[in-house]
């Protein structure tokens, strides 16, 4: 197990504004049909930025997360055109929201994969020209980057499922690497620039158990698959596959995404349900894991995906303010939580099918989208604040 110290005054100053965010869809990736889909004009946020950033007030939420579209920022090679990323820039200053930014959230730019050879160099010049332009306009901002986001996942997704791009099989560890390179690389780069660039990691949090009755190698299969979900934190660290360039020093905020079905069965498709009245024993509470990740790297840690689908989004959210509660009063530094989506989005593949899963729900009656509060899941988020601030330490009054 790692456990890395490190009590340098960046690592230990909390930049956020609030606790709770909110999560913004900008996923720009290729589906499993080769088109490409862009989720922030798709859903609305683009037109409607001033009303879904004035929407957050109700539940003063500061903090958020987006994303620039690196295929829309760069559609010619190492040419950047960051008008949009700048309208938003602007609207979120204007109203004191704090963006924390995705370079490369899902989606490449058409001539590239994490495959090709020249992916690793195009993405650090993007790091580079993305940290000057910021710098450029707001000197003094704390900036937060999450370089790419899930890279366990998108190895998987474009390596094992030929869900994305490149469209692959059997070559998911040879994509994470890809991913790696470039995202070490792109930390390097924008360090370079800035040291006081923050860095927040974006990784599932999950828990693969063997079947019941498992034989002594189904254990150790499900074992060794659960510890694989951390290679691409270890390989930042420069634990695995060090020739990539990692460093300790690259562990600064680390996030973690927890859905429903992020705990399964190694070798089906059986999730363990999170909410039956006599839990699978396999079953792990999220305080469990999430104090598990925390003390493997010992850095501050953040919930930086969580949402339902559904009518089960305020049973979701309460579970999810009892664990984080418990999390806060065990001494682990959690220093936020993002409902992502806050808008509710479409499936990446069959777009005429929406999940349901946000704050709020999409008008489809209008263009762009329309905002439906969804009211039980508001209520049930209110109260999820108030559970997790009466954890919360009192501030010290400044004498």
């Amino acid at each position: 197990m790692l456990n890395i110290t490190n009590n340098s005054p960046m690592l230990t100053t909390n930049p956020f504004k609030s606790f709770w965010w909110a999560g913004y869809e900008c996923t720009d990736q290729l589906n499993c049909f080769g088109n490409r889909v862009d989720f922030l004009p798709l859903t609305g946020h683009l037109d409607l930025l001033k009303e879904d950033y004035e929407h957050l007030g109700m539940f003063n939420v500061r903090t958020v997360r987006e994303g620039i579209r690196w295929s829309q920022v760069e559609k010619t090679a190492y040419q950047y055109d960051w008008r949009m990323v700048e309208h938003m820039l602007t609207e979120g200053h204007r109203q004191g929201i704090q963006q924390v930014w995705d370079l490369c959230h899902f989606g490449y730019p058409d001539d590239l994969t994490p495959l090709h050879p020249m992916f690793a160099r195009r993405f650090a010049a993007l790091c580079r020209a993305f940290v000057r332009f910021y710098r450029d306009r707001y000197p003094d901002d704390t900036l937060i980057v999450t370089p790419i986001n899930e890279v366990s996942f998108m190895s998987w997704l474009g390596g094992d499922a030929c869900g994305t791009s490149p469209y692959c099989t059997k070559q998911g560890w040879e994509v994470k690497v890809g991913l790696m390179r470039a995202y070490i690389e792109g930390v390097a780069a924008m360090r370079e620039i800035d040291p006081t660039v923050r860095i927040l990691t974006t990784e599932p949090l999950v828990q693969i158990v063997p079947p019941l009755n498992a034989t002594q190698q189904q254990i150790i299969d499900a074992a060794i698959a659960d510890e694989n979900q951390f290679q691409s934190v270890d390989m930042l660290a420069g634990y695995l596959s060090p020739e990539l360039g990692g460093s300790p020093d690259y562990l600064d905020i680390l996030g973690f995404n927890y859905y429903y079905n992020n705990q399964w069965v190694l070798g089906n498709l059986n999730f363990l349900p999170w909410n039956d009245p006599i839990p699978d024993p396999r079953w792990v509470p999220f305080r469990q894991l999430l104090g598990k990740a925390y003390h493997r790297y010992n850095r501050p840690i953040v919930l930086t995906e969580t949402s339902h689908p559904g009518i089960d989004r305020p049973q979701w959210i309460d579970m999810i303010g009892r664990e984080c509660a418990a999390v806060v009063q065990a001494g682990v530094p959690l220093w936020g939580v993002c409902i992502y989506p806050i808008i509710d989005r479409p499936d990446w593949d069959h777009l005429d099918h929406w999940h349901r899963s946000g704050l709020w729900d999409a008008d489809l009656s209008t263009t762009p989208p329309g905002r439906v509060l969804a009211v039980p899941y508001a209520d049930a988020f209110l109260q999820a604040q108030r559970v997790v601030a009466g954890a919360q330490p009192e501030p010290v009054p400044f004498l």
